[in-house]
C-alpha cells in the first residue's frame, strides 16, 4: 500500500478542524496526522508529526497565517501550505504568496474544490480560490496593460493567477498545450518575470 499524504489542519475553531478532517479522511490518499488551534501548538506538532501539507487558517489567537507561513517555509521548505481564510483582501493574498504559500482558499469554498486544490498543490502548482481571483482581477484594464498584453495573453495570465496548469488553460481556451506554453513564454518576457508565481503576483498587483 502506498504511503498516504500527511495533512495537518490549523484553525482556532474546533468545528472547522473537524469538518476538514471528516472531508479528508474520506479520501484514501490522505491522512490527517494532527491538528492545532494556535501558532505555538502548530510548531510543536510539525516537529513530531512531519506533515506533507498544512491547511492553515489566516487568523489565529496568537498569530497570523502569513507570518506563520513564512516561518514554516523557512524551517521546513518541503511542506506545502494552503491558507484557508475568511479574509479576501488582495494585499493579504499578495503577502501570502510572498511568504511562500502554495494556495489561498476562502472558507466558503465548496468542499470538493478543497480536494482539487490539495491535488494541484501536491503536484507542484499554485491554487487560488476562483471567486477570490475574479474579485481581484479587474476586467477593465488600463491602457498601459492593453499595450503590454494581447487579449489572448490577458486570458492566459488571469488563468495562471488562478493556479491552472497549461493543460487546463488549453482546455478552457480551446488551444493546444504547446500553444499555451508559447504564449506564457512571451508573457514572461513582456512583463519581466521568470516563473508562474511571479506572473500571478504581477497580475494581482496590477489589478488591485
Amino acid at each position: 500500500m502506498e504511503n498516504k499524504i500527511n495533512i495537518m489542519i490549523v484553525d482556532d475553531h474546533a468545528v472547522v478542524r473537524l469538518g476538514l478532517a471528516s472531508l479528508l479522511e474520506k479520501n484514501d490518499a490522505y491522512n490527517v496526522c494532527c491538528d492545532a488551534e494556535t501558532s505555538a501548538e502548530t510548531f510543536k506538532k510539525i516537529a513530531t508529526s512531519a506533515p506533507d501539507l498544512i491547511l492553515l487558517d489566516y487568523k489565529l489567537s496568537d498569530g497570523d497565517g502569513v507570518t506563520m507561513c513564512y516561518q514554516i517555509k523557512n524551517k521546513y521548505p518541503g511542506i506545502k501550505i494552503i491558507i484557508v481564510s475568511a479574509f479576501c483582501d488582495d494585499y493579504i493574498v499578495k503577502e501570502a504568496l510572498q511568504a511562500g504559500a502554495d494556495g489561498y482558499l476562502m472558507k466558503t469554498i465548496d468542499r470538493k474544490m478543497i480536494l482539487s486544490s490539495i491535488e494541484r498543490v501536491l503536484s507542484g502548482e499554485k491554487s487560488f480560490d476562483p471567486s477570490l481571483i475574479h474579485n481581484l482581477v479587474n476586467p477593465s484594464l488600463d491602457k498601459e496593460l492593453h499595450i503590454e498584453l494581447t487579449l489572448q495573453e490577458i486570458e492566459i495570465i488571469s488563468r495562471i493567477a488562478q493556479g491552472l496548469t497549461n493543460r487546463e488553460i488549453g482546455k478552457e481556451m480551446f488551444i493546444a498545450e504547446k500553444t499555451v506554453r508559447n504564449y506564457i513564454s512571451r508573457i514572461f518576457e513582456k512583463i519581466g518575470v521568470n516563473n508562474r508565481t511571479e506572473a500571478a503576483l504581477f497580475w494581482i498587483n496590477r489589478n488591485k
